[in-house]
């Protein structure tokens, strides 16, 4: 898709979601009710559209998917003003190239500003540093932060565990390298969606004991578990944008065959969860992963760390990448940066 066809599709698609209530709700059609949860109304028109236009996310061949989630992605994408530059940097690794990243900054930010290291999402399959692009400006402007955007591997090229390899070496990366960076490698935070939720959640517990570990880890609607189902992915496995066969579909491309689901490298739920960073947990309430994310978060809880969980629910999976159209989403994005704000921006103690 052009530049200017996604630009008049963007313009399109705000608009009419932007159309008063009551006729929306005559375009939408009734009320969708499920598991005591209202589905956002824009998200039910935004849904409809989706269906229409044959829009879904993941299945079929890898190439197409990965051309319609870039395509797709900036189409609602959150906006905020032209006051974040970015930078195309490269992370070294231990026995291995370099990942590429991108590092984003408010423009009038002093030296060693705290930052975020973000995993996107995409079902480990899809997805890249284009697709999450308004999502880190977005997130570097609300939380008054750097964002540091990670590329990392896919899958089926490189099946698990080398995307979890990928995002603990480029957090590692991005501590040691900090002051080149010109960000604070004391006020470092991991971030991610979906898949990139897990990879936050792993890259939280293998760098725990690190020199710098992350002060925070944000963890929007993510995948933790590959090895039991709860009851969220048959509620919600047909009709809200995430179905079961795109999740079935992204696994047989991620997990080998012969790999121990219950490994901490794919299933964060499974891991050592002693002595985390605190943790927020947004989850969406018409997601399949919704009672996964949860599960997660009271995991945490159990071994004593500090957690927020809050669940969005009316909002569909993916709702980071809808917060330019969809007014819940945006707000869910906003609260979420405030936490992470007030994080990493923290008065530190006087011995620390």
């Amino acid at each position: 898709m052009g530049r200017f066809q996604q630009r008049m599709e963007s313009l399109g698609a705000r608009a009419l979601l932007g159309l008063p209530e009551g006729v929306l709700r005559a375009m939408a059609g009734k009320p969708v009710e499920k598991d005591g949860q209202t589905l956002d109304l824009q998200c039910q028109m935004l849904l409809k559209i989706m269906k229409t236009r044959g829009v879904a996310l993941g299945g079929g061949q890898v190439d197409a998917a990965r051309r319609m989630m870039r395509d797709q992605s900036g189409t609602l994408g959150p906006t905020v003003p032209a006051d974040i530059e970015t930078k195309s940097i490269s992370l070294p690794r231990t026995g291995g190239p370099d990942i590429p990243a991108r590092l984003y900054r408010p423009d009038a930010a002093n030296q060693q500003v705290p930052a975020i290291v973000f995993l996107h999402g995409g079902g480990f399959v899809v997805g890249d540093l284009e697709s999450h692009d308004a999502v880190c400006r977005a997130l570097a402007h609300h939380a008054c932060c750097g964002v540091v955007a990670i590329d990392y591997r896919l899958a089926p090229e490189s099946p698990a565990p080398a995307a979890s390899e990928d995002a603990v070496a480029a957090f590692r990366s991005v501590a040691a390298q900090a002051d080149e960076l010109g960000l604070d490698a004391g006020r470092l935070a991991v971030a991610g969606d979906s898949a990139g939720g897990n990879l936050a959640a792993i890259v939280a517990q293998q760098t725990k004991h690190d020199a710098h570990p992350p002060c925070y880890q944000a963890l929007f609607y993510p995948v933790v578990d590959f090895f039991e189902d709860r009851a969220s992915k048959d509620l919600f496995a047909e009709g809200f944008f995430l179905e079961k066969a795109s999740m079935d579909w992204f696994e047989s491309h991620y997990v080998p065959a012969d790999m121990d689901k219950k490994d901490p490298r794919v299933s964060p739920l499974y891991g050592e969860l002693t002595g985390l960073a605190p943790a927020l947990v947004q989850t969406g309430g018409f997601d399949p992963l919704r009672d996964e994310g949860e599960a997660y978060a009271e995991a945490l809880r159990a071994a004593g760390v500090a957690v927020t969980l809050e669940r969005e629910a009316g909002l569909i999976h993916g709702y980071l990448n809808l917060a330019g159209g969809v007014r819940e989403a945006d707000r869910a994005l906003q609260q979420a940066a405030t936490y992470i704000r007030e994080a990493l921006h923290a008065e530190h103690e006087p011995d620390q």
